[in-house]
């Protein structure tokens, strides 16, 4: 039996042409699904008791179970468990121009970068396509109004769990799904350059971020294990071809790690690395946790970094701080299997 929420509807057509059953009724099955939120078959009034039947049989329209929920100024972080008791976290941010939801991809996460806390457990296994289009649904359902934008920077690597990070995106962004802009969705990536060459051929026009961090590879190297595999030279050839592609800006995200990636060397060295990228650099300030030894750099470090790349034509902003009161902050996320 599969999830409903794991469907895309151009799958849901062919199973109901594979069921010799007229097409169009994969739109009336969304419209319930996605826009009046049933979750009951039985609760669908305009599709034949012949076909509830055999959609009974074959869908489910489980959802996993929030278990916590720890609220901070504008945000608030959600522990989900899922069916086999396994737990992961999403986050609900409340920004000027709407309501963002980060959502996990993975449970755990092998990419082992040194300053993050995701990190720390392991990958047990990919999220399945429902399970991430859920936590969208039951974070609205939770708030009583829509999300408006959706970041791939929870727990585990999105490019890890590349074929349902691209199938939830397909359900989310349909306009008969969820129906959330493409521009405003973003998929960030610590550096998987063959899979960056995938998503270059992908149709829709969703952000992407890449988790840089260092501007060299010493650097990257030390706090980043994927670095050793592609090299700093690798991901930024990878994204040359990306935007000459797409014609589509890149993030480069950047936290600032006291004594390690934050001094003016360094930020001269960014600034010869993107010159002539369509890019921009999110400076991140770091947020510290009981469990690994970075600091954060203060704040005359941060705006020195932040102008030394704009003074050189780098487009930068700082990303606002919150959320690291609920351990819900950048790179504070982790599947708490001890406390629930």
């Amino acid at each position: 039996m599969q999830n409903i929420y794991g469907i895309t509807l151009e799958e849901l057509e062919n199973y109901f042409l594979y069921k010799n059953d007229k097409k169009f009724k994969a739109t009336q099955i969304f419209n319930w699904v996605y826009k009046k939120r049933v979750d009951n078959f039985d609760e669908i009034k305009n599709v034949s008791k012949e076909t509830i039947e055999y959609l009974k049989k074959d869908f489910n329209f489980y959802k996993p179970q929030i278990v916590k929920k720890q609220e901070d100024v504008d945000v608030a972080k959600y522990l989900f468990k899922l069916n086999d008791g396994n737990l992961v976290e999403a986050v609900l941010m409340y920004h000027d121009y709407g309501k963002s939801v980060c959502i996990s991809t993975q449970v755990g996460c092998n990419m082992g970068c040194k300053f993050c806390e995701s990190g720390r457990l392991k990958k047990v296994r990919n999220l399945k396509v429902y399970e991430m289009v859920t936590q969208i649904l039951m974070i609205e359902e939770d708030i009583k109004s829509r999300v408006t934008h959706i970041v791939l920077m929870g727990i585990g690597e999105p490019f890890d769990n590349y074929a349902n990070v691209i199938k939830f995106i397909d359900i989310v962004n349909n306009g008969k799904g969820i129906d959330i802009g493409a521009r405003h969705i973003t998929v960030s990536t610590c550096g998987i350059v063959p899979k960056i060459e995938e998503f270059t051929n992908y149709d829709k026009q969703v952000n992407l971020a890449i988790s840089l961090h260092a501007p060299n590879n010493e650097i990257r190297n030390s706090i980043m294990n994927i670095n050793k595999v592609y090299k700093i030279e690798d991901v930024i050839l990878v994204i040359k071809k990306y935007i000459k592609k797409t014609n589509r800006r890149v993030t480069f995200e950047y936290i600032m790690l006291s004594g390690v990636n934050d001094s003016k060397q360094c930020a001269l060295e960014l600034c010869y690395l993107l010159k002539g990228i369509n890019c921009y650099v999110n400076i991140i300030p770091y947020n510290e946790t009981s469990n690994i030894k970075y600091k954060k750099s203060d704040k005359n470090t941060i705006m020195m970094f932040y102008d030394t790349l704009k003074k050189n034509g780098i487009g930068v902003t700082i990303r606002k701080e919150f959320g690291s009161n609920v351990n819900a902050a950048c790179g504070q996320l982790r599947s708490h299997y001890k406390e629930v």
